[in-house]
């Protein structure tokens, strides 16, 4: 989990959702005031009166209803938006028999349906009505591709060599079941029912095409739930990402997305996705002293400043010693070794959900960490990273690796296209 800073104020920075044309479909709050009109009206029909009644208003959204990201652009959405509330992440496998032809089928489908979940609108055919009376919620739906894809539609030429296996790592404990996949979908929204909407919405579609895999459920911290926008904590307690790259700094395009020149071309402006669940031995960290799970971290827990001092932004002074002369940052703490300074630049955008699914038998939590970092390249980024806290990191002790993923996540759709358009149909 490296030590890098997390997008702030998830939804801040986008426009409120415009009013659809009703040639492009019914808004989900326009179906409810219709459906309350007319059961007004019938209910008239019957009365001594007979009045015809005029359609409800609906209740204006506040604004986390109305906090809307775009399907179609430069790159896909959930990405650079900030952390949402509720998220799932689903794999899926092509059905036996199913090639490139049903493939692109599938992702025509798959991209119609994100672009009207995504604009507040009623998915289209049989709609379940799970997220009827609510707004776009900031949801986002992202798509990408795993290694075995390319095989499975005879693609295996424009396969990317970032996409190559990841290397083993001693952290990790993978059960293959809940690891890798031919597509991968990341749902993420600011309302639960909007996201289990749309990852009802996307499994439907998927039809005969393609079979569900794995599927995992996270949260973060709801928007407005602070005093103040600021950096996430984990569930060991710890603010977490703070060092994270940021869209404002100057090589952040070039550190997270391919370039529009890049190799192969059908990645132009996009970027890959590695995902681990990892499982926090949380029983086994509280026991721990707040000073202990400080020095395993190198960061204050109250307020996430560097135990060398100053604030949650200030530089970590790595060679400060304290009156004993011991290094205050010890030398294997998390968050010296993962500082990109100390892994020859290597960068990653981390943009993950936890988890908690319940207990094991003896009481144990099964919660941790859906790890999402995104780069340009996972060969420069995760791997050279986690390889170093592979070899000496305090945490890991406290921490488990239990399923994995790397996946190939193209540009956005142009309007009117649909993920993946340039590789299936190139």
């Amino acid at each position: 989990m490296p030590d890098q800073s997390l997008p702030q104020a998830p939804g801040e920075d986008r426009a409120a959702a415009p009013k659809a044309p009703a040639a492009e479909g019914v808004s989900r709050r326009s179906l409810l005031g219709t459906a309350g009109a007319t059961g007004l009206a019938l209910g008239a029909a019957g009365g001594a009166l007979g009045y015809s009644a005029a359609p409800a208003a609906a209740t204006p959204l506040t604004s986390l209803g109305t906090s809307r990201a775009m399907f179609h652009g430069k790159h896909q959405p959930g990405i650079t938006e900030g952390l949402q509330a509720r998220g799932h992440l689903a794999a899926f496998d092509l059905a036996a028999g199913a090639g490139r032809k049903e493939a692109a089928a599938l992702l025509r489908r798959w991209s119609a349906t994100a672009e009207r979940l995504m604009a507040g609108e009623a998915a289209s055919g049989d709609d379940t009505d799970v997220a009827r009376d609510a707004g776009p919620s900031s949801l986002t739906i992202t798509f990408g591709f795993g290694h075995s894809f390319f095989t499975r539609t005879g693609l295996e030429k424009q396969r990317p060599a970032a996409l190559d296996p990841l290397p083993d790592f001693s952290s990790d404990h993978l059960d293959k079941k809940r690891s890798d996949g031919d597509l991968w979908v990341q749902i993420g929204a600011d309302d639960a029912l909007v996201a289990f909407h749309a990852l009802r919405a996307i499994q439907k579609d998927a039809g005969r095409a393609a079979r569900l895999r794995w599927q995992m459920n996270g949260f973060n911290r709801s928007p407005g739930a602070t005093a103040r926008p600021m950096t996430a904590r984990n569930l060991m307690g710890q603010i977490d990402g703070t060092r994270n790259p940021k869209p404002t700094d100057a090589d952040f395009d070039r550190r997270i997305f391919v370039p529009a020149n890049g190799t192969p071309a059908w990645m132009a402006n996009g970027s890959y996705a590695v995902v681990r669940r990892i499982r926090m031995l949380l029983d086994d960290w509280e026991k721990l002293s707040v000073k202990a799970q400080e020095n395993v971290i190198g960061r204050r827990k109250a307020d996430g400043a560097p135990l060398s001092g100053g604030s949650e932004t200030t530089a970590m002074d790595l060679e400060k010693t304290g009156a004993d002369g011991t290094l205050v940052v010890p030398v294997n703490a998390h968050s010296r070794i993962s500082r990109p300074d100390q892994n020859g630049g290597a960068a990653m955008l981390r943009r993950p959900f936890s988890y908690h699914d319940g207990f094991d038998a003896d009481g144990t939590p099964d919660a941790g960490l859906l790890f999402v970092c995104w780069q340009a390249d996972p060969l420069r980024g995760f791997v050279p990273v986690q390889r170093k806290l592979d070899r000496g990191d305090a945490l890991s002790k406290f921490i488990r690796h239990e399923a994995s993923g790397l996946f190939a996540v193209p540009g956005g759709a142009a309007e009117g296209g649909y993920v993946g358009q340039a590789l299936l149909e190139g």
